[in-house]
């Protein structure tokens, strides 16, 4: 058999249980007990210290009694200060005597699952400005894509290897069979140099192939210069806009009162925080630590409910900001166009930090303007003339901010 096309099958060989080890690695069994963990698990606990409704689960391995008592606690907790386990009644006292959610439906393999993940959970990785770069569940769904590209690419290669060796192989013995001239070997540098000598054809279209890539490729890097689309910086103060915003349901406007009033929403100043916080000293999920970052800022004693005299700027790290050629008024557009927050700023009340939703690009403004409906010309008769003018001249069609002058570059740049 010809030697090239044993290399070649062996190659596929090897890619083969490579592949086979990628899709039969550990990864699956930490995908799992992460899965198990969100599912079963994360409403009550975290994977740190913070309390919530139990307790955090940071070390936990270490801190119950050993043997199987933590898969006794998880299938069936109320069994065990039934028959009572001093650390299970421990638990159970501690947690305003606040049962457990009974699991057995899950096996010993899942818990034991659930156990090695908390016992290493996946680590977040910080951007250079100190944020998280993405939640565990986004990396894993990143890893989860780049084990499939992996793959893909490892099979594919596999295959091409074969192919080419079966095609060498065959071309071998009918130059062999029928007495012709064996052809150029064009493996190795040499090779390949021969190859492009001959073949200067296929050369110059890859050459136009890869200069019209990396054009494009170029343009893309610098079209996207000054765009921060998901900026996402880490605060000096840890505020959760899902907490205030969504379970609490306060309204944008109540902290950013300058959206109604001005050109800028303004970020509230601590008194603003105080209003709620004189009262509430412990958050959800960080308990006092960062509240007591706000009193600090204000020289606040919560014992004595006193303010001191040496005050503090929190230095809140912007997230949003246009160019200083472009003029924005939120309350143009807030209280008079009646544009939602979530229009331009996103689902503000699902982040836990606060991010750039949105481009915020010239072009993607105009886009918005091209859209979005005139609706106080019927409602205020200010606009009554107006109203009826445009009405004439755009018969059958909405008007909408770019009939009205919308897009006109003095709008936004003067």
């Amino acid at each position: 058999m010809d030697k090239s096309f044993c290399r070649s099958l062996w190659i596929l060989s090897i890619s083969f249980f490579t592949v086979l080890f990628l899709g039969t690695s550990g990864h699956a069994s930490a995908q799992d007990g992460a899965q198990l963990f969100k599912t079963n698990c994360a409403s009550c606990h975290s994977l740190g210290t913070n309390k919530l409704t139990g307790p955090g689960l940071e070390g936990v391995t270490k801190r119950v009694p050993p043997g199987d008592w933590i898969n006794k606690w998880i299938k069936n907790s109320d069994a065990l200060i039934k028959a009572g386990d001093p650390y299970a009644v421990k638990i159970f006292e501690e947690y305003n005597r606040m049962p457990m959610t009974v699991f057995t439906n899950l096996s010993d393999a899942e818990i034991s699952a659930i156990v090695k993940y908390i016992s290493a959970p996946p680590k977040k990785e910080e951007k250079k400005d100190g944020a998280p770069a993405a939640g565990a569940e986004a990396g894993e769904k990143e890893g989860d894509n780049f084990t499939m590209l992996l793959i893909i690419v490892t099979i594919l290669a596999g295959l091409y290897f074969v192919l080419r060796g079966i095609k060498k192989s065959l071309e071998s013995t009918a130059d062999e069979k029928f007495g012709r001239e064996p052809r150029p070997d064009y493996s190795g540098f040499a090779g390949a140099k021969l190859w492009a000598m001959s073949h200067k054809k296929h050369v110059a279209v890859i050459v136009l192939v890869l200069v019209a890539w990396g054009s494009k490729a170029g343009w893309d890097a610098l079209a996207g210069i000054g765009i921060y689309q998901g900026y996402e910086p880490a605060q000096p103060i840890k505020f959760s806009h899902k907490i205030h915003a969504g379970e609490n349901q306060i309204s944008c406007v109540y902290c950013h009162a300058g959206a109604e009033k001005g050109k800028t929403a303004g970020v509230p100043s601590p008194n603003v925080c105080m209003n709620c916080h004189k009262g509430i000293q412990s958050g959800a999920q960080t308990g006092t630590e960062e509240i007591a970052k706000i009193y600090k800022a204000l020289d606040y004693d919560p014992n004595t409910q006193k303010y001191g005299p040496n005050p503090k700027p929190i230095e809140w790290i912007r997230v949003h900001n246009l160019p200083d050629l472009a003029y924005f008024n939120h309350a143009q557009h807030v209280t008079v166009g009646k544009v939602e927050c979530q229009k331009c700023h996103g689902p503000v009340q699902e982040m836990e930090v606060l991010k750039q939703h949105e481009m915020l690009t010239m072009g993607w403004c105009i886009n918005c303007h091209r859209e979005t409906e005139v609706t106080q010309f019927k409602s205020n008769p200010y606009y009554a003339d107006l109203h009826k003018k445009f009405a004439e001249k755009f018969k059958g069609q909405k008007i909408t901010v770019d009939k009205i002058g919308g897009i006109e570059c003095a709008r936004c740049h003067y």
